[in-house]
């Protein structure tokens, strides 16, 4: 560990904290947006909503960045952790978008499972967030979270090979494959994130 001559910033980690909570609440509400019967366009405007928010903490973040002298670890970490935060966010955001936009109706039921998959590993990462204190006991969460990110490639895989099986028009299925690659793209970051709390315990410890 290396020594730290004066007090540290701690609400960094109240700041990712929050940023992976709002992670929880968006993939919950993409979830919800997938099944039968949702009131779709409302949904997609509270993912928003959410979105809205967790770009306020990475500009808290970045403000705070900018104003502290002594960081908890590296700056540049907390640059790329709060970032890819936002990115996970940014992505389901998206897919909600395109789904309305789109007036798709029924979705490949892989999609549905891509969404229990990114809400599997934003609760994981909601829940490691805090433990970035102490930095312990953290390689347990991201090699959770590959083997998750790993389970999405392969329902992804099934999916735009459903899309391009003549079950579904041209059209239909190129819409249906834009909402597919920004539920992948969740999953990338998501495993992006454990990378960099990867990175800080490696080079803390």
């Amino acid at each position: 560990m290396r020594l730290r001559l004066t007090p540290r910033d701690t609400s960094f980690y109240d700041h990712f904290t929050a940023a992976a909570v709002n992670l929880v609440e968006g993939a919950h509400l993409l979830r919800e947006m997938l099944t039968d019967g949702a009131d779709r366009p409302l949904l997609a405007k509270k993912i928003r909503d959410v979105e809205h928010r967790s770009d306020e903490v990475t500009h808290a973040v970045m403000r705070q960045l900018n104003s502290t002298f002594v960081t908890p670890f590296d700056r540049e970490d907390i640059y790329r952790l709060a970032n890819r935060l936002d990115d996970v966010m940014d992505y389901m955001e998206a897919a909600a978008d395109l789904v309305v936009l789109y007036e798709l109706k029924e979705l490949p039921p892989e999609y549905l499972r891509v969404v229990e998959v990114l809400e599997a590993a934003a609760i994981q990462t909601a829940a490691v967030m805090p433990r970035l204190r102490q930095l312990k006991d953290l390689d347990e969460y991201w090699i959770e979270v590959n083997r998750l990110e790993n389970e999405a490639d392969q329902i992804y895989r099934r999916a735009v090979a459903r899309l391009f099986s003549g079950e579904y028009d041209a059209l239909t299925a190129l819409k249906l494959k834009d909402v597919a690659e920004e539920l992948e793209a969740a999953a990338d970051a998501l495993e992006d994130v454990a990378d960099a709390v990867e990175t800080i315990a490696v080079k803390e410890s």
